[in-house]
């Protein structure tokens, strides 16, 4: 343990508190058709200091990438009326931009989730275990 900020931290305090850093001024996207966890992911985000746009359709999503790519994105793969969010995952791909898969549906989706290549953590998720895998995207 060290004090740090006027309190004693552990070292996992400590580890968590650096793996947060890397969201600070970070633009991060949020696709999720579900309002109240995309509000729970926003505010878990900001408290880390990123910068957050939501979209809660394919369309909107889209919209946000083209008019501004953001630094990385969390993407709910299923976004309602049997939409996915493979479009918005090709164009942040050719963009370059990190994404984590968000899913609850890992068993209907399996074979898009293995298309896209990209980190995937099942719904329901701590909002720690988001910011940390999202730093680690983003370090």
């Amino acid at each position: 343990m060290c004090a740090c900020a006027s309190r004693w931290m552990t070292e996992s305090d400590m580890v968590n508190t650096m793996r947060g850093d890397a969201l600070k001024g970070r633009d991060i996207l949020v696709v999720e058709d579900e309002p109240t966890i995309a509000l729970d992911l926003q505010i878990a985000l900001e408290d880390h200091g990123a910068s957050v746009r939501t979209a809660r359709t394919l369309a909107r999503a889209l919209e946000r990438v083209e008019a501004q790519a953001p630094d990385a994105a969390i993407l709910d793969v299923t976004l309602g009326q049997e939409k996915t969010c493979e479009p918005v995952a090709r164009a942040l791909q050719k963009l370059g931009v990190p994404f984590l898969l968000h899913s609850g549906d890992l068993d209907r989706q399996g074979e898009l989730i293995h298309r896209l290549g990209a980190p995937v953590i099942a719904k329901p998720a701590a909002n720690r275990e988001l910011i940390e895998r999202l730093s680690e995207l983003l370090a």
